[in-house]
């Protein structure tokens, strides 16, 4: 008589006992979780950043608050001409843009007026930008760009004066500061569409 391996066999026994000891240990592990996620849920809410990193001062974002708006929302107060920044863009500008602001080897500055609508458009300050204060609020931030805001508040203004006068829109001698530089007509200051998106208020002109 042939005997066969019983279910109840040694093998079949710890094969049931594995399973009913996984489950076990997947049932106390959720138990711990879930224990556990009151203290720690209180402690993510309370600390958003995880520890990291600290609320910026007054001082601090003052130092970045910089923005200045086409309107002239954002100017320090301040003056310069374009006789006064004559200094500061040979010193400072004219290795990049040249004497003239139409010799490169960098972005050319003057010049391009009426070329907008030709085969060989030339984007310049004068030919494309179409605000003044766009023109104040760049030099701030990014020239010289070896040495990016190293000029003072007036040399930023006697600069743009200046760019400006190489363009043929403001005189040698007339004074920019936080009142007159909004007022600037650039020439391609209607060349612009107006921006779709409805949240964007259209200004009426």
């Amino acid at each position: 008589m042939q005997i066969g391996r019983s279910q109840g066999s040694p093998k079949g026994l710890r094969y049931r006992v594995g399973i009913i000891v996984g489950a076990v240990a997947v049932l106390v592990a959720i138990l711990v979780a879930q224990a556990f996620r009151p203290a720690i849920e209180p402690a993510v809410a309370q600390s958003p950043t995880f520890g990291i990193g600290r609320a910026p001062t007054a001082e601090e974002l003052k130092a970045i608050d910089i923005d200045v708006f086409p309107d002239g929302r954002g100017l320090p107060p301040g003056r310069g001409t374009a006789r006064a920044g004559r200094e500061t863009y040979t010193s400072r500008c004219v290795t990049c843009h040249g004497p003239t602001g139409t010799e490169g080897p960098q972005d050319i500055l003057a010049g391009g007026q009426g070329s907008l609508n030709t085969s060989a458009p030339l984007k310049t300050v004068g030919s494309y930008w179409p605000f003044a204060t766009t023109l104040w609020d760049y030099l701030r931030r990014a020239m010289p760009f070896d040495h990016p805001g190293t000029l003072t508040t007036d040399q930023v203004y006697a600069t743009t004066a200046y760019v400006l006068f190489l363009n043929g829109i403001v005189g040698e001698d007339d004074v920019l500061d936080e009142t007159t530089l909004p007022r600037v007509k650039m020439p391609n200051r209607d060349g612009f569409v107006g921006d779709p998106r409805p949240d964007i208020p259209v200004k009426k002109k």
